[in-house]
C-alpha cells in the first residue's frame, strides 16, 4: 500500500518546478557523460566518474519526486478552526512565541518556520484549537495562540 503524502498547493508546485528543471538537465548531463567517455579509460577518468554520479543523483531525485507526486494529497488552504496541514499558527512554548506553517513531511523546513504534521510539535498540536494546551513528548507544554 502506497503512503499518502500531504502537500500544500505551493509545495506541489515547487516539486513540479524542481522535476521540470531536473528533466531539462538530463540532456546536459548526458552530453557531459559522452564527452568524458571520449577521453578513453573510464577507470581513471574523474570527469566520467563525476558525470555518472551527477546522473545517478538526478535520476534518483526524479524518481523520488515522481513517487511523491503520484501519492500526493493536496491540502487546500483557507480559514482554519483547528490546526491542520496548511495552517499558519502561533504557539507559546517555553515562555516564547513561535510562528509556523504546518506542512507535509516532504515540505518541512524547520529553520524557515515550516514544520511537518508528523514532527513531534506537529503531532502534539494537530487538531487543536486556539487556546488549547499541548504537551510535547519531552514533557514541555505550550498553548495555541492563533491559527490562520
Amino acid at each position: 500500500m502506497k503512503k499518502i503524502v500531504n502537500l500544500t498547493k505551493d509545495g506541489k508546485a515547487e516539486l513540479e518546478k524542481e522535476l521540470k528543471a531536473l528533466i531539462a538537465e538530463r540532456p546536459q548531463v548526458a552530453d557531459r557523460l559522452a564527452y568524458a567517455r571520449s577521453f578513453g579509460d573510464l577507470k581513471e577518468n574523474q570527469e566520467y566518474t563525476d558525470a555518472r554520479a551527477e546522473q545517478r543523483q538526478i535520476e534518483t531525485r526524479i524518481l523520488e519526486i515522481e513517487e511523491i507526486l503520484k501519492n500526493a494529497k493536496v491540502i487546500e488552504t483557507g480559514s482554519f478552526e483547528k490546526v491542520s496541514v496548511g495552517a499558519k499558527i502561533r504557539i507559546k512554548m517555553l515562555g516564547k512565541e513561535h510562528e509556523y506553517t504546518i506542512v507535509g513531511e516532504v515540505e518541512a523546513d524547520p529553520l524557515n518556520g515550516r514544520i511537518s504534521d508528523i514532527s513531534p510539535i506537529g503531532k502534539a498540536i494537530m487538531g487543536k484549537k486556539v487556546g488549547d494546551k499541548y504537551v510535547l513528548p519531552n514533557g514541555n507544554e505550550g498553548e495555541i495562540l492563533a491559527i490562520e
